[in-house]
């Protein structure tokens, strides 16, 4: 793992952050695992349909029409009646994203604990963190998640339709 300035500059660069100095002066100088952050984001946003990429909705339509009764297939019917109301493919793929990018902050949110826990359940903590080759965890908590989502969509349009 980088550990100096100039690695982790390297580092955040390599992984496209927008501001790498920025980063890496946050993970430095504050303790904040930055990398960690940016490794996780990135990976989630994989996920996540590309702003430019329309072919999903052809899959999606295909796939439930091939399987009418599988999992996620209603999404299949309802792109298909979307399509026969007009609805551009732009217009469904950036609605996707914007849906799908809600739901990644609000997991990322939920990664730096409950929100609501029921009476009589206790007090109950959990996290992200960084672990050994044993799955033990170490290192600080990778938290704040959610203040990152928009600032590492790839698209780098921080999912306003541009």
């Amino acid at each position: 793992m980088p550990r100096s300035g100039k690695e982790l500059i390297d580092a955040f660069k390599t992984l496209g952050a927008r501001d790498p100095e920025s980063w890496a002066h946050s993970e430095e100088n504050e303790g904040i695992p930055q990398l960690l952050r940016l490794l996780f984001l990135r990976n989630a946003w994989e996920d996540i349909v590309w702003d430019d990429d329309s072919a999903w909705v052809d899959r999606t339509i295909e796939s439930s029409g091939k399987d009418p009764d599988a999992p996620y297939a209603g999404l299949g019917a309802i792109l298909r009646t979307c399509r026969e109301k007009g609805v551009a493919d732009s217009d469904l793929t950036h609605m996707a994203r914007c849906l799908q990018a809600q739901v990644l902050f609000s997991i990322c949110y939920l990664l730096d604990g409950p929100v609501t826990i029921p009476a009589g359940i206790g007090e109950i903590s959990w996290g992200l963190f960084q672990t050994d080759e044993d799955d033990v965890p170490f290192g600080p908590r990778v938290g704040g998640l959610h203040e990152s989502v928009l600032e590492t969509d790839p698209s780098g349009k921080e999912m306003r339709r541009q």
